[in-house]
C-alpha cells in the first residue's frame, strides 16, 4: 500500500487494519504524533487527513490510502516553522510538549476553515485536545496570534 505522507508517497507494510498512528510512528519513524489515550479522546494523536483534523490512533490505513496526511513534522517549510508553530513558541503555549503537536494540527484544520475564527469556534474546534498541563490560555493566545497573521 502507498500512503501520500506530508506531501510525500510512501510504501506501507503493515496490514489495512493496522492504524495510521504506529504506522507513522513504528514504521515511518515520524514521532511527533503522538499516543495518548488510544481511543480518539486526547487528541494528542491528531493530524491532518485532507486538510482536516483526525485521530490518528483511530485511523485504520484502509481508510487512509487515498487521502494527503499531514503529520506535524510536514508543516515546516525550507527550514522555517509554520506561522502557527512560530505562535506558540511566542506565546509560550506549551509546557510539557505531549499534546502540542495535536493542537497545532487541530488548530491549522480550524484555521484551514475559519481563517479568523471567533472565540467560540476556537474553543469549539480544540474541545477534543487535552492538555494536561494547563496553558489552554496560551494555545488560545497562539492560535489567535496565527489567525492575526502576528506569527511569521
Amino acid at each position: 500500500m502507498e500512503l501520500l505522507i506530508n506531501g510525500t508517497k510512501r510504501r506501507i507494510d503493515s496490514a489495512p487494519d493496522t492504524t495510521l498512528l504506529w504506522v507513522l510512528r513504528d514504521e515511518l519513524g515520524l514521532t511527533g504524533t503522538k499516543y495518548g489515550c488510544g481511543e480518539g479522546q486526547c487528541g494528542a494523536c491528531t493530524v491532518l487527513l485532507d486538510g482536516q483534523p483526525a485521530r490518528s490512533c483511530q485511523a485504520p490505513l484502509r481508510a487512509v490510502a487515498n487521502k494527503q496526511i499531514t503529520t506535524i513534522e510536514g508543516l515546516a517549510r525550507n527550514g522555517h516553522l509554520h506561522p502557527l508553530q512560530e505562535a506558540f513558541v511566542k506565546e509560550d503555549a506549551m509546557q510539557c510538549g505531549y499534546c502540542t503537536s495535536g493542537m497545532i494540527m487541530a488548530a491549522i484544520g480550524l484555521l484551514n476553515k475559519t481563517a479568523q475564527p471567533s472565540d467560540e469556534q476556537l474553543v469549539a474546534a480544540m474541545q477534543g485536545n487535552v492538555c494536561r498541563c494547563g496553558t489552554y490560555p496560551r494555545i488560545v493566545a497562539a492560535v489567535q496570534m496565527a489567525a492575526k497573521g502576528g506569527a511569521a
